[in-house]
């Protein structure tokens, strides 16, 4: 995990236990595939996943942390700049699940979401607004606003699960948080739409809820 410049400090602990949402939802990523890891860190998310038989790659500016991730099984790691340089990956790189855990840059979200291949899940979950009235963060930059994350991923996704409100533990934080799917679609030829091109959801998937 990245901490904003106004972020309480985040140790890098590789046996930290993941986010009780990228729990919740992980058993909505497809058997095998790959996960992009955002902000990383030390790679809570990257273990975890990794060991559920998932490629992962993680992604962090912080090198240290990065380390820590040689070795293990199933996980890349890319050393870079999210906010201040060209995108890292190939711009055709898809992946069955994007995570990303307390880090909020804005401009990054149409590349996370077109980064989902079809099927794909996004699992976000960060800091809202109220969060400055419990602790850090506290700048508005890095707190989410109401709703925020729903008009993000309307109406390219199709939202499971959206949470916004309070969370006391582990620590008291304001939170948001959201589970949503690029679904898979297939067009109708438009002899068979009226001369006009039709995209349709091909046969609702199983989007199971209770894990």
């Amino acid at each position: 995990m990245t901490s904003t410049p106004d972020a309480a400090p985040a140790p890098h602990d590789r046996l930290a236990e993941p986010s009780r949402w990228v729990r919740r939802w992980a058993h909505l990523i497809a058997p095998g595939g790959a996960v992009l890891d955002v902000a990383s860190g030390a790679g809570r998310h990257a273990r975890w996943l990794a060991g559920r038989g998932h490629p992962v790659a993680a992604l962090d500016r912080d090198a240290a942390a990065l380390a820590t991730l040689h070795g293990v099984a199933g996980v890349a790691t890319v050393a870079c700049d999210l906010e201040g340089a060209p995108w890292p990956l190939a711009a055709d790189a898809r992946f069955a699940a994007v995570v990303v855990t307390n880090y909020l840059y804005r401009p990054l979200m149409p590349r996370l979401i077109d980064a989902l291949a079809p099927g794909g899940v996004l699992i976000y979950e960060t800091f809202a607004q109220g969060n400055e009235t419990v602790g850090k963060p506290s700048n508005p930059a890095f707190l989410l606003v109401p709703g925020e994350l729903l008009a993000v991923c309307t109406p390219a996704l199709r939202v499971i699960a959206y949470q916004d409100g309070f969370l006391s533990q582990p620590r008291e934080a304001y939170i948001q948080r959201i589970c949503a799917v690029r679904e898979k679609t297939t067009s109708v030829s438009p002899e068979k739409a009226g001369n006009v091109p039709v995209t349709r959801v091909l046969p609702a998937p199983r989007y199971d809820l209770t894990g």
